[in-house]
């Protein structure tokens, strides 16, 4: 199983790292390009490469975590998605005004579902702050517990399977149209939630 990340900010790069700490290669990519990703592919190491949006969209696995408002421009012109699974880790908020984006009172992941059609869309990630994604996920005796949710049962058991590698405690909050609104940020009660499963 191939994985891509769409997006080097904080969330893109935390996920990249948690990949890296369980062994785990993927291909990353930007609006910048693949020189502007030397850096962080030498600090995270050997399992991390750079590469072209194309590349990274064609990976079985593809987390995006773009800046909301630049959202559209990153997913416009890719290969049709034909059923592969795509990771929704955005939030409808971005730095430095930090407003929520103006939905029309939809979910964030409708409107994101909008943006990969043929995917088989998971919410995940969204909800720790990124040095929690990115550190060791055992705490006192227990897992970090990490929310997922999605309307695809066979995507969702494989993003569970990578969460549980990873070292988290995967918590699934049911279809989109529960998980996603109670994951979502802002509006949700559940993100910035340091939460722990014990035993």
């Amino acid at each position: 199983m191939t994985i891509g990340i769409l997006g080097a900010g904080a969330i893109g790069s935390a996920f990249a790292r948690a990949l890296a700490r369980a062994g785990i290669s993927s291909t990353i990519a930007n609006s910048r390009g693949t020189a502007s990703l030397a850096s962080l592919v030498a600090e995270v190491g050997p399992t991390l490469k750079a590469g072209t949006r194309d590349e990274v969209a064609s990976a079985d696995i593809v987390l995006v975590a773009v800046n909301w408002s630049k959202l559209p421009a990153a997913l416009d012109g890719l290969p049709a998605w034909n059923g592969r699974i795509v990771i929704d880790a955005n939030n409808s908020i971005e730095a430095p005004l930090f407003r929520p984006a103006e939905l029309q009172g939809r979910m964030s992941s409708e409107v994101f579902a909008d943006l990969v059609p043929g995917a088989r869309l998971v919410k995940a990630f969204n909800h720790l702050s990124p040095p929690l994604i990115s550190g060791d996920p055992t705490r006192e005796g227990g897992r970090r517990v990490l929310f997922y949710s999605g309307d695809d049962v066979a995507a969702k058991s494989e993003v569970a399977a990578l969460i549980d590698r990873l070292g988290f405690f995967g918590l699934d909050l049911g279809p989109l149209a529960v998980g996603a609104r109670l994951a979502q940020f802002p509006g949700g009660p559940l993100p910035t939630h340091n939460l722990i499963k014990l035993g």
